[in-house]
């Protein structure tokens, strides 16, 4: 089967990878990919905003499945116009993308379907918003009310923080209360009618060490979150992602693709705080390492609405942790053209190197955005697979870039304190 992947990230350079590895892939296409995601697929220089040339280029080379990635395409409707031309698609169409595209949205979902998740108000500018402030406590809540590459969220300690950050969504927002716990990723597929339990992770969004600056798209990921114990895991699908799945399929615009529930565990059970509508990044750096099944049988199924035949997703036992390698200045402005060396070194090492932001210039591997590299390594423990994971960061030469170095910390204080005390 011939495939086309949409995307260029490292998200993409994950699935590419796993999608490598499928005895039913015939040919991998990409679009418009990286020189990470050259190593496994043919890329192809196309503007996926252009429907109709994707429309065109899927048929001329038989593409029996399209994987989009990102989320943008789907939120413009990508997936509405291929299945319209007869092309199976692995993700969801514009109107079920809003959990996604529209914050509030998915809240008025929640409020429908009895979803838990933290109190909120919409509101459709700043002067509204900061007229709606007044019932909520502090620390609180402030998202734009749309696509936000994962940095559209504020949490002010100050009203003066909260004001600032609803003049600064410059548009419809959403307030929310906030939530006291530890955060966690849960993925699950769905075809629109049956849905199954994908994965855990545990992203970090703060860009410096002890979680402090501001918010990024994630410096880096850790998967399973054993945080999410089974039984927690178990309570998020039957309270809050079935019941997601079967209100959008009741109100006719039914989810396929992967939905990605970020929660919070408080103390009274996990909470929603917000919906992706395609794989993490980095947590797709994570999960497709530790997924044994074939990634390309479970998209199908889903793509075409035979999940519930599908065998059940298995993955590996043990632990993958990745390392994001940003440009200096991100989440600002990214110092790019940096370059890059070292990737072959860290391989040899036993991690794996997901390219992001790069691209080839005069021969030489360069730093072309904020997020470059995702260096994921594995082990029995966390401690383990982040000890490899930052050896293998030691070996790539990126003069330009910088790291996190303390992926996984809260799961590692647990192992250690849980041999301390056994």
């Amino acid at each position: 089967m011939n495939v086309l992947l949409i995307g260029s990230g490292g998200r993409e350079h994950a699935l590419a990878w796993k999608l490598a590895q499928s005895a039913r892939l015939s040919k991998l296409y990409a679009a418009p990919g990286n020189p990470g995601i050259a190593e496994h697929a043919e890329l192809v220089a196309m503007d996926v905003t252009d429907h109709p040339t994707v429309i065109g280029f899927c048929k001329r080379q038989q593409i029996g499945l399209v994987v989009v990635g990102p989320e943008a395409p789907l939120v413009a409707g990508l997936a509405d116009d291929l299945r319209a031309a007869g092309i199976p698609v692995f993700g969801p169409d514009k109107a079920a993308a809003q959990l996604e595209g529209s914050k509030g949205f998915t809240k008025d979902l929640c409020a429908r379907a009895g979803i838990p998740t933290a109190g909120y108000v919409r509101a459709g500018n700043a002067a509204d918003g900061i007229a709606r402030l007044a019932p909520f406590g502090l620390p609180v809540v402030i998202k734009a009310d749309g696509l936000a590459a994962g940095k559209g969220v504020v949490i002010a300690m100050t009203r003066e923080e909260a004001e600032a950050a609803i003049r600064a969504a410059d548009g419809p927002l959403v307030i929310e209360e906030f939530l006291a716990g530890e955060e966690a990723s849960l993925f699950a597929l769905s075809d629109g009618t049956t849905v199954v339990p994908f994965g855990s992770a545990q992203d970090h969004k703060r860009v410096g060490d002890g979680d402090t600056g501001p918010n990024t798209g994630g410096m880096g990921a850790y998967s399973p979150a054993r945080v999410l114990t089974p039984a927690l895991q178990a309570q998020a699908m039957r309270e809050i992602v079935e019941p997601t799945v079967r209100a959008m399929a009741e109100e006719g615009t039914p989810f396929t693709g992967v939905l990605y529930a970020g929660l919070m565990l408080t103390a009274a059970g996990p909470r929603l705080i917000e919906y992706n509508a395609r794989f993490g990044d980095p947590e797709c750096q994570v999960l497709m390492p530790r997924l044994e099944s074939d990634l390309l049988t479970l998209m199908l199924a889903c793509a075409e609405g035979r999940l519930g035949e599908a065998e059940a997703p298995r993955f590996s036992d043990r632990v993958a942790l990745t390392v994001v390698m940003a440009a200096k200045g991100y989440p600002g402005t990214p110092e790019t053209g940096g370059t890059i060396g070292g990737i072959d070194r860290a391989e040899a090492a036993g991690a794996i190197v997901f390219q992001a932001g790069t691209k080839e210039k005069d021969g030489q591997l360069v730093a072309s955005g904020g997020r470059v590299l995702a260096v994921t390594a594995e082990g029995p423990t966390v401690r383990w697979a982040q000890k490899a994971a930052y050896t293998a960061v030691d070996r790539i030469d990126f003069p330009s870039g910088f790291c996190r170095h303390d992926i996984g910390w809260r799961e590692v204080e647990r192992e250690t304190k849980g041999r301390v005390e056994g």
